[in-house]
């Protein structure tokens, strides 16, 4: 019997985490010669970027290796835990932070921290769709916030502040990664440049809109912005820069 991401192992944590962390005894030699862990994480992370999260399943996975479905689970107790180890494996640790080795400040650690998460995101859009079943408590998950914790010491923000501000800019990040990567797709699937899909979505509004009930808009559109492409990263980078604005007040405040 299969344990599922939330069943207790023999440490009493979950088996995915279990599993992330090594803790797991594996076997030895596996029902097929050359199956092992990694080969099964790596062969499943080839799915999903190449056709979706949501091909990916023991089946499909066995099959790609050349191995039966039963003896995946050997290795992978149950497709959640396949998911953890799929995003260990692309989030991988995070990169170092030059600000934080050249005492920028938190300010620019912060900024270089979201840049480098953003960066993930982008290369492996799938790990959007993997649901969050709680805390991040795998070991780059967890380096990954060790890391944003560093670059607020010196802020005199309390320990629960220290984690709203974690999950704000990481809430930040993977919301603008999922919005872009799902305009991106749309834009691939139609066959048409970015700039013409704006251009016929402000035609669009330009056709409905009512000047009357929507004189905001009407100002909008009559100022042609709508039509002018933005620099590249504008968004995140305007995102960003007013997120940070907001917790250095915040921080301005402590002090």
């Amino acid at each position: 019997m299969t344990r599922g991401n939330g069943s207790q192992g023999g440490t009493g944590l979950p088996a995915s985490i279990e599993a992330a962390w090594g803790l797991r005894a594996r076997p030895v030699k596996g029902p097929k010669p050359g199956l092992t862990l990694e080969r099964i994480v790596d062969a499943a992370v080839a799915v999903a970027a190449a056709e979706g999260l949501g091909a990916v399943s023991m089946g499909r996975v066995a099959k790609d290796l050349g191995a039966s479905t039963m003896s995946l689970y050997r290795y992978v107790a149950a497709k959640d835990e396949l998911y953890v180890l799929m995003q260990e494996a692309a989030m991988g640790p995070p990169p170092p932070l030059p600000a934080l080795e050249e005492n920028a400040g938190w300010r620019e650690a912060l900024e270089q921290w979201a840049g480098a998460m953003r960066r993930v995101y982008h290369a492996n859009l799938w790990m959007l769709r993997i649901p969050i079943a709680g805390p991040p408590a795998s070991p780059h998950s967890v380096a990954w916030w060790e890391q944003g914790l560093q670059a607020l010491d010196g802020t005199g923000l309390g320990p629960g502040e220290e984690v709203s501000v974690i999950l704000l800019v990481s809430g930040f990040v993977r919301n603008e990664a999922l919005v872009t990567g799902d305009l991106g797709a749309a834009v691939e699937a139609r066959g048409v440049s970015e700039t013409e899909v704006m251009e016929g979505y402000a035609r669009t509004l330009d056709r409905l809109v009512d000047p009357v009930r929507h004189p905001s808009l009407t100002r909008l559109l009559a100022s042609e912005v709508m039509w002018a492409p933005d620099a590249p990263d504008y968004e995140f980078t305007f995102g960003l820069e007013r997120v940070l604005d907001g917790i250095e007040a915040l921080v301005r405040s402590r002090r």
